[in-house]
């Protein structure tokens, strides 16, 4: 198992005890330095056939136990970090241009439409500020929030950490809608948060299931299986939608852990074509493939009509790689040591590694307009080019 899970945790009395979690989620222990020795892959000797680069880096906080994206918007790169600090890069220079303390600890990524800076906390508040600081408002949710809010249309939406998904009103704060279901016994602890597409909310939730809701008013539009639960136990019958789903103009696809990809029709949800591969990390794509990285750090890349499997890239086993992500002529992926890793569109060979500062890349790194953008959990923030 691998990806950008935390831990396997128990839900109970609608609380996620994080205490006595099953041992598949180790790796994130190890990642941390505090679980059982785990010796990755070796790194493997290749003959570079292009150049990455570090563009400009800079630090926001280390993470602590939280996994922070950051966002893109209007030529700036916002992020934070746990101790509460948001900072504003210039996309080209990463020159800061802006530096914000919340005074309040945060646990989840950071989301912005250029105007609006929104940001979550572990006790379930959700933060709206200005550019230059100012608290808009302050919303009270059920639990901690852990993934990034989203503002689209004059709504925020809002996962939390107990499954529930919120539409709040972006000028006020206050709640338009909620969704909720039941969730398993047991599940994947996860900082995916809701993917926003031609006016539909796209969440992958516990048991297999992705869903599509309508952004205005929070109704089911439609909903699918990713992956049915299977096997005799509860951790084998863990199937969960733990990333984030992607999608185009037609389609949308998704990923489960012990599961499948799927694709769908995004506006029936009616099915595409899946393939059996396990993921916690996530996918990508490009005009013609889905690459995923699967729960033992390989990428392997499928045809985006059909699904027909095209290449497997299986020498980072161990290395607990980020989801991947699309740059020119090649797919990116981060891993426990800080390394980024280049691969070939074409055939999955290596071109290109680069170091960064040591730590784990778990959150799935952001495409830029000339290379790729990687927050570690240290907090360092850097923004690779690749030639």
């Amino acid at each position: 198992m691998n990806g950008t899970a935390l831990r396997f945790c128990v839900l109970a009395g609608g609380l996620l005890v994080a205490a006595g979690c099953t041992a598949p989620g180790d790796y994130i222990d190890k990642w941390f330095g505090t679980g059982p020795a785990q010796k990755p892959a070796e790194l493997v000797v290749f003959k570079p056939t292009a150049t990455a680069r570090i563009l400009w880096q800079g630090n926001v906080g280390p993470a602590e136990r939280n996994v922070f994206t950051p966002v893109i918007n209007d030529g700036a790169v916002y992020a934070a970090g746990a101790a509460g600090q948001i900072v504003r890069f210039d996309v080209v220079s990463g020159k800061v241009a802006g530096r914000i303390d919340t005074k309040t600890p945060l646990s989840g990524g950071v989301g912005s439409n250029g105007n609006v800076i929104l940001a979550g906390t572990a006790k379930g508040e959700v933060l709206a500020l200005d550019k230059a600081g100012k608290q808009l408002w302050r919303a009270q949710l059920s639990s901690e929030i852990l993934s990034a809010p989203q503002l689209e249309q004059g709504v925020v939406v809002v996962r939390s950490g107990d499954g529930r998904v919120y539409g709040l009103d972006a000028a006020t704060g206050v709640r338009k809608w909620l969704y909720q279901r039941a969730l398993p016994s047991l599940m994947v602890r996860t900082h995916a948060g809701v993917l926003i597409n031609r006016g539909g909310v796209f969440v992958g939730f516990s048991g297999g299931r992705l869903v599509a809701l309508t952004l205005d008013t929070g109704n089911v539009v439609w909903e699918a299986a990713v992956a049915l639960p299977k096997g005799a136990t509860e951790l084998e019958r863990v199937a969960d939608v733990s990333s984030l789903p992607i999608a185009d103009g037609r389609q949308i696809c998704a990923v489960a852990f012990q599961g499948r990809v799927s694709c769908y029709d995004v506006l029936k949800g009616t099915p595409n074509w899946g393939r059996d591969v396990s993921s916690i990390s996530g996918l990508t794509s490009d005009r013609e493939n889905i690459y995923v990285a699967d729960d033992k750090s390989a990428l392997i890349a499928f045809e985006k009509v059909g699904g027909a499997s095209l290449w497997k890239q299986d020498k980072l086993y161990g290395r607990y790689v980020s989801g991947p992500v699309v740059t020119g002529k090649y797919v990116a992926v981060g891993d426990m040591q800080g390394y980024v890793h280049f691969v070939s569109r074409d055939d999955g060979s290596f071109v290109a590694r680069i170091a960064t500062d040591g730590s784990p890349i778990v959150a799935q790194p952001l495409e830029l307009s000339n290379g790729i953008l990687v927050q570690t959990l240290k907090g360092g923030v850097y923004a690779i080019a690749i030639q």
